[in-house]
């Protein structure tokens, strides 16, 4: 299939992958995923939303979807930017890494929201810092393993680094204080480690 000249930019790929990649959201969020100025992105989503491949919807979940025409659209042209940089050996390489590392990561996370309290699992509500951060310790020393996972894959493929800069941004943020920024915001440690997957499977064209 050929894109046509103006939806064949890195921005307009970016957009619809990240749409692919976190589910119906916003420009703000768009903005955060990808690093583009919002009124670049609202200028690609009218484009694509034009060409059929996402929609807007109101109500009670507002924001933008990725239509089945666009997930499609996102599948093809995401394989063709994979295969024309010759870097499935290189994405596959760093994900069997990945997947080494995602039980530990869904492993601190627990032992983030849940405490062991006389025996009896409770949630955590962050009433000891001496607690949180041991944890936060432990998310520092995986954070170093999980960089050169980034490495390889922003090495293969340019579009990843953004992935490096976000993981650190909510580490630096959880160390500050904002505790948020471990598991319970959309710019979580947790969440971008979350995309992170989906983008690997959606990049490699793979299920869960």
């Amino acid at each position: 299939m050929t894109w046509p000249e103006t939806h064949g930019t890195d921005t307009n790929l970016l957009v619809l992958h990240a749409l692919r990649c976190v589910g119906a959201t916003s420009p703000a969020r768009l903005h955060s995923v990808t690093g583009l100025d919002e009124s670049d992105i609202e200028s690609e989503l009218i484009d694509l939303g034009a060409d059929g491949l996402v929609t807007r919807t109101s109500g009670d979940m507002p924001g933008w979807w990725l239509t089945d025409a666009g997930r499609a659209a996102d599948a093809e042209r995401i394989t063709h930017e994979l295969e024309s940089a010759n870097a499935r050996g290189a994405v596959r390489a760093a994900f069997d890494r990945f997947l080494v590392l995602n039980p530990e990561l869904l492993d601190l996370c627990t032992a983030w929201q849940l405490r062991n309290i006389d025996g009896i699992m409770r949630a955590n509500d962050h009433g000891d810092p001496a607690y949180d951060s041991r944890v936060l310790d432990r998310f520092a020393d995986f954070d170093r393993r999980a960089a050169v996972v980034c490495a390889e894959l922003s090495a293969a493929l340019p579009r990843f680094g953004r992935y490096r800069d976000r993981l650190a941004g909510a580490l630096d943020r959880a160390a500050s204080g904002a505790l948020e920024y471990v598991t319970d915001s959309t710019a979580s440690y947790h969440t971008v480690w979350a995309e992170l997957h989906e983008d690997l499977l959606a990049t490699l064209g793979m299920q869960r």
